[in-house]
């Protein structure tokens, strides 16, 4: 029992860390802020609690495990909240969303002006 934890938690482990890194990289990649709030988004909501699922898994019953577990639905709780109200605020201010036609005709009017 002790190895399939210790190998689940591994696991766990591993994904969020892979999903952490892979938001980063959208923030750095994606083009504009919605995109943005997207990758951002879906780490928090999904790498985090991936991360303190595998922590919790190699912890003992205690108060510490008590605190994650609460960290955990925090996390839960807020992230996503504050995800749809960056990008709701960001729509109330007056940004748009980037649309394949705009940047396609973007792209076309740059080409054609050189």
């Amino acid at each position: 029992m002790s190895l399939l934890v210790e190998l689940l938690s591994g696991a766990l482990l591993l994904v969020g860390g892979v999903l952490c890194v892979t938001g980063g990289i959208g923030l750095v990649r994606l083009p504009d802020f919605f995109s943005r709030v997207h990758a951002s988004g879906l780490t928090e909501t999904l790498a985090a609690p991936l991360l303190l699922c595998g922590l919790m898994l190699r912890m003992d019953w205690s108060l510490d495990l008590l605190k994650v577990l609460l960290i955990l639905a925090f996390i839960l709780a807020t992230n996503p909240t504050a995800s749809h109200s960056m990008a709701k605020a960001a729509l109330h201010g007056g940004r748009r969303p980037l649309i394949a036609d705009d940047a396609d005709a973007a792209g076309e009017n740059a080409s054609s002006k050189s």
